[in-house]
């Protein structure tokens, strides 16, 4: 009797504890019971204000006229001068174009492939044949575009793999400068994207498939239902957040078109086909100093992007109640 009186009062005293101690207080204990995960996220948090918030201060290069003589405090404030150089710049509509043309593309042709190559990869029966896929496929992921770039040049140069085969299936009579043609550049660049990324992009959908209940797929078996039909009715449905969560991040970045690789597939040939927006920064901003107008050209492709988001978000949010926020 005395130990369970003991019990009920510590009980007690834990409860009165809890009512009298201030929200304050609750909020600082459980801070330090948790100190070791408040750590590594601090880390983060600090992380992300050094490299990401930070470095925001840079973007009133776009409203002066900067140069690495003076410090951006020092700098001459001209307004909106840069923004409506950019709007009447020569090179603007060849530069909308090649970002949009191949952003778009890469977006309605490079966004269902890995969705469609999970589906199948998740219906292989032989787990050794599957996991041997997988990894084939999603290993060039792993290679830098300086790599895989010389083994495109490589490939599609006059005397390369690409030209012998065709010219071995007597589908071109002579062989073809791929990379010094514009009118190629376009779908080596989506081509080569497709197939260095579809197999990182499908492990997310089939960890997302892993998530779909078994007996859906047992009771749709015992109804009949075929191989098809239960990736139409079942797996689709399953993974339709993960697939409205990767759209809207994919439409926030179609002005993105991958810098890396156009830098180094491009040439002087192919420039009226590779003049991006990322590349056409990197020109006039590093190569011929016009800091001040390139940081103006990134803030119009920031805020683009912002109101992409905020679209795309609000467009899935309605159709499928699923968003970002």
């Amino acid at each position: 009797m005395d130990t369970d009186l003991k019990r009920e009062s510590k009980a007690t005293r834990k409860t009165k504890d809890k009512i009298t101690t201030s929200p304050t207080k609750r909020w600082f204990r459980r801070l330090y019971t948790q100190r070791h995960l408040q750590v590594m996220a601090l880390l983060g948090v600090v992380w992300m204000l050094i490299f990401n918030y930070i470095p925001m201060y840079g973007i009133i290069i776009a409203f002066k006229e900067f140069n690495i003589v003076e410090s951006i405090a020092d700098a001459p404030w001209v307004g909106w001068e840069h923004f409506k150089a950019f709007m009447d710049d020569e090179n603007l509509p060849d530069v909308i174009r090649n970002t949009l043309g191949i952003s778009l593309i890469k977006l309605f042709i490079g966004f269902p492939l890995p969705i469609i190559f999970a589906l199948f990869l998740n219906e292989l029966r032989s787990v050794r044949f599957k996991k041997a896929v997988q990894t084939i496929s999603y290993l060039p992921h792993f290679l830098s575009w300086v790599i895989l770039g010389g083994i495109l040049t490589t490939w599609l140069a006059d005397v390369g793999i690409i030209n012998n085969v065709l010219m071995a299936l007597h589908l071109i009579q002579e062989p073809i400068s791929y990379l010094a043609e514009p009118q190629y550049f376009w779908t080596i660049v989506i081509t080569s994207d497709i197939w260095k990324e579809l197999g990182w992009s499908a492990i997310i959908y089939l960890a997302a498939m892993a998530g779909v209940s078994p007996e859906m797929y047992e009771a749709a078996t015992i109804d009949g239902a075929g191989r098809f039909q239960k990736m139409w009715y079942i797996t689709l449905p399953g993974i339709q957040a993960t697939i409205a969560i990767l759209f809207i991040l994919a439409v926030s970045g179609v002005l993105n078109s991958n810098f890396d690789q156009i830098l180094v597939l491009r040439n002087s040939l192919n420039e009226s086909a590779s003049n991006v927006i990322d590349i056409y920064v990197y020109q006039t901003g590093l190569l011929s100093g016009r800091f001040s107008y390139s940081t103006a050209i990134g803030l119009i492709k920031s805020i683009i992007a912002l109101i992409l988001l905020v679209i795309a978000n609000q467009v899935t949010k309605k159709l499928n109640n699923t968003s970002l926020f």
